[in-house]
């Protein structure tokens, strides 16, 4: 068993090196799309929209339609962060399974 003192040493490079991470992921940007490419949101990894674009010819299209377009393009992007930041967090765990819907950072 390792002692307190190197347990304690690598929470704290853990927790330093999580910082860097969480930054790191703030700049990331993942392109969420539906409709073919008609809509499409740009999202950093921290679930921030930074554009929307929508294509002139899905605004040919009923409201709803537009509006279920827009929100699958969305939950594209919402999964493409939640892969990035497993991936992330992934090689600072050290591939440590975390119980069912715990999310990073806590």
């Amino acid at each position: 068993m390792k002692d307190i003192g190197e347990l304690i040493r690598q929470a704290q490079q853990m927790k330093k090196t999580m910082k860097q991470a969480q930054k790191e992921l703030d700049s990331m940007e993942v392109l969420g799309e539906a409709g073919g490419g008609m809509a499409k949101i740009h999202m950093t990894c921290k679930y921030k929209v930074r554009r929307v674009e929508i294509d002139d010819e899905l605004l040919k299209e009923k409201k709803q339609t537009i509006e279920s377009v827009v929100a699958a393009a969305y939950n594209d992007a919402a999964k493409k962060v939640e892969r990035k930041v497993q991936e992330k967090y992934s090689g600072i765990t050290g591939g440590l399974p975390l119980p069912q819907g715990m999310k990073l950072p806590f």
